[in-house]
Formats: C-alpha cells, sequence, structure tokens
C-alpha cells in the first residue's frame, strides 16, 4: 500500500473529536468590554473579582447560588469583593444594609439569608426599621445594626459606591467586574452560567493561579 494512503486510512480512522474546533475565547465587546481607564485593585500579586449587586434584583438572587459555588474554586490569589449599587434614592437603603452588617462582620454569614428574606419571604427590608427589626432576630444586637447603618462609615460607603458604580460605568446587575479592567455580565455573555466562564478566563488571562 502506498503512503498516501496508509496516511490517507489512518486519518479517516481517528475521532472525529480530535478535529472538533477548539472552544471560542470569549471576545471583547461582544462577552466583555475593556474599561477605559483601568481602576485600581486589590495590590500586586493579586487578581480582583467585583460583583455588582442589589438585594432588590431578581437576577442577583439567582446568581449568588452560582456565585458562590464558583468562588469556592477560585485560586488563591484571587480575591472576590461584593459592591452594592446605588441607582436611585430608593436603592440606597439596601445597600446601607449591606455595609452595615459589613461592619458588624457578618456579611459574608447574612449576605444569602438577606435575599431569601427579599425574594423568598417577601419582606421589604428597605425600610431601616424593618431590616433592623429583621437583623435582630437573626441574632444581631439591633442599637449595633442601627449605628452601622446610620454611621459616617456607612455613608462614606454610599459615596465610594455611587463613585465606584461610574467608574466602572455599571447600568445593570449583577455585573462581574475582573482586575479593575473588564466587566461582563449575563446580558453580554446570554446566561450566569456564561458569564462565570468569561470571568474565569479573565482571571487566567491576569495571572490567575
Amino acid at each position: 500500500m502506498r503512503l498516501v494512503h496508509v496516511v490517507a486510512t489512518l486519518v479517516l480512522s481517528l475521532p472525529a473529536a480530535w478535529f472538533a474546533p477548539a472552544a471560542s475565547a470569549a471576545e471583547a465587546g461582544k462577552d466583555y468590554t475593556v474599561l477605559s481607564p483601568a481602576q485600581p485593585t486589590a495590590g500586586k500579586g493579586k487578581v480582583e473579582v467585583v460583583e455588582f449587586f442589589a438585594y432588590t434584583c431578581p437576577h442577583c438572587f439567582d446568581l449568588e447560588p452560582e456565585l458562590e459555588a464558583w468562588a469556592r474554586k477560585l485560586p488563591r490569589n484571587v480575591v472576590l469583593k461584593r459592591q452594592p449599587v446605588i441607582f436611585s434614592d430608593d436603592w440606597e437603603p439596601m445597600a446601607r444594609a449591606y455595609f452595615a452588617l459589613e461592619a458588624l462582620g457578618v456579611a459574608d454569614k447574612l449576605h444569602a439569608d438577606v435575599f431569601n428574606a427579599v425574594h423568598i419571604q417577601d419582606k421589604n427590608l428597605s425600610h431601616p426599621e424593618d431590616f433592623f427589626d429583621w437583623g435582630a432576630k437573626q441574632g444581631l444586637d439591633r442599637a449595633k445594626l442601627k449605628a452601622a447603618f446610620e454611621s459616617f462609615s456607612t455613608g462614606t460607603k454610599v459615596a465610594r459606591a455611587k463613585q465606584l458604580q461610574r467608574a466602572y460605568k455599571i447600568n445593570g446587575v449583577p455585573t462581574l467586574a475582573v482586575n479593575g479592567k473588564y466587566v461582563t455580565s449575563a446580558s453580554m455573555t446570554g446566561s450566569n452560567a456564561n458569564t462565570l466562564k468569561v470571568a474565569s478566563e479573565l482571571i487566567r488571562m491576569e495571572g490567575g493561579k
């Protein structure tokens, strides 16, 4: 048998999967946008991921369990931060709620519980007194929670939140920003799962390991 026939026979016998096109990489302008200018991040040697969210957003509620599972598998040098957004005055109370929980050191512990209270139990925690009552039922000191909610520090974080969402050009939530350079969301990728895949790819581009 001539060599060319042998090669042709071998090629035809190989699994079709060997010749399948490689999975397409995320595309700038389609799956994510490139920020200009880039924003300051966590620090040298770290890759920062910021989730811009709102407790009242049903899409943020849907993303939360997927994001939590994804975050548990992130490389050690990746830092995940949560950043509430304030698109109008009506959004401020729930941003203050997050910052108050953060000030008391219980934001991570109660983050999912706030989402559940709003979207499953149908509680309106946008009313500060109702939020304080809810926090007390979770075992928090009501007076300390109220003080944290109304504190100068929280007011500073509210102002900073507004500044960040402008700098990152956030016009919807949930949105993920990677290392101050890239922004992606389900409105771009088509689904939460795809958004997390794109974010993972951007993390690798930035040296996540």
